[in-house]
């Protein structure tokens, strides 16, 4: 008697799907789509190539990497080319370009491929590379503040490249504070829609919440991402906002905590990350409630006014120890 059925004896996972990294990274470009339209919208042609430099960037220096090392070239995977972006996107707009150029390098090179590759790394290679350029260049990562439509003023052009060198004239005609920045004596002169909508000082991929929670929702809809971890996140730092980020106990302005700055962009893509977040629900939610806390800090009693950079990264290093007691036992595995 012939058996028509074989048992084939695999590793683990048993369960495979048809989706594959290519696939995922071009629905992570789809869903930055209309944050990165906006941000060209708004800040000009400039931005544009800062986000330019930095894909380019971080696609050469993977390919460079590999051939040297004799690896196999994976920018075919298009995931080079989101960390660039997303580099480019956590950028003032009138940054010197040799900044995503260096950034990008870094996080490729020393975030990424020196952990060994894709779903190798224990940090998110953007943020590391980021903390980096604030680390080593700070002012240069803190001059670049753009007005919203700056080139709308007199004697400037949406194809505007260097506004110091071309007009003769310094940045800080042209500066805007963001909504986060300490220390100012004048009231924030931004509004709830300003916040949503994007006509706000910041990085290029940080100021509009409508087209970020767009391609969050994409995300989610495309199964890529679960959206427990952003919004408790989030709520985690409005929460934390609400009752202690006022002159009083729960008077704090806590919408402009959770629309300002780089938390929804941060929240949304990058500590989902799939390599560097934690597998089960549970274990994200406890990411999510630890990046809040870790954010809400650093706003409130650190010295930079942003903290979402340093609260994921700090979270990515915790992300194996949340897994160890987050997954679930294997059936028949005996408590120790």
């Amino acid at each position: 008697m012939t058996l028509d059925r074989q048992l084939v004896v695999t590793t683990s996972p048993h369960i495979r799907s048809d989706i594959s990294v290519k696939r995922v990274m071009i629905d992570v470009v789809v869903a930055l789509a209309p944050t990165t339209l906006i941000g060209v919208f708004f800040f000009g042609f400039r931005s544009a190539l800062v986000l330019a430099v930095a894909v380019i960037s971080a696609v050469a220096a993977e390919a460079l990497t590999q051939k040297v090392l004799k690896w196999d070239v994976t920018t075919g995977d298009y995931s080079a080319c989101v960390t660039g972006l997303l580099l480019g996107l956590n950028l003032p707009p009138g940054v010197p370009l040799w900044l995503p150029f260096l950034g990008s390098a870094f996080a490729i090179i020393i975030a990424k491929l020196t952990f060994g590759g894709l779903g190798k790394n224990i940090f998110n290679p953007a943020l590391a590379g980021r903390v980096m350029l604030l680390a080593a260049w700070p002012i240069a990562m803190t001059k670049g503040w753009l007005k919203p439509e700056w080139w709308r003023l007199p004697g400037f052009s949406f194809w505007t490249l260097n506004v110091a060198d071309r007009f003769g004239v310094s940045l800080d005609v042209v500066s805007s504070a963001t909504p986060l920045v300490k220390g100012g004596a004048t009231p924030n002169p931004f509004t709830l829609s300003d916040l949503i909508i994007g006509r706000v000082g910041g990085c290029i991929g940080e100021t509009s919440a409508i087209a970020l929670l767009i391609g969050g929702a994409y995300l989610v809809y495309r199964r890529h991402i679960y959206w427990q971890l952003p919004a408790t996140y989030i709520a985690t730092v409005g929460f934390l906002a609400w009752i202690f980020g006022g002159e009083a106990y729960f008077a704090g302005d806590f919408l402009m905590h959770m629309f300002a700055g780089g938390l929804v962009l941060g929240a949304i893509f990058m500590a989902t990350d799939m390599v560097t977040s934690p597998i089960t629900i549970k274990g994200q939610t406890i990411m999510g409630i630890g990046c809040g806390l870790l954010t809400f800090l650093v706003r409130i009693k650190g010295g930079p006014p942003e903290g979402v950079s340093y609260s994921i990264l700090i979270m990515n290093a915790l992300t194996p120890l949340i897994d160890r007691f987050t997954i679930p036992k294997r059936f028949g595995e005996k408590k120790a």
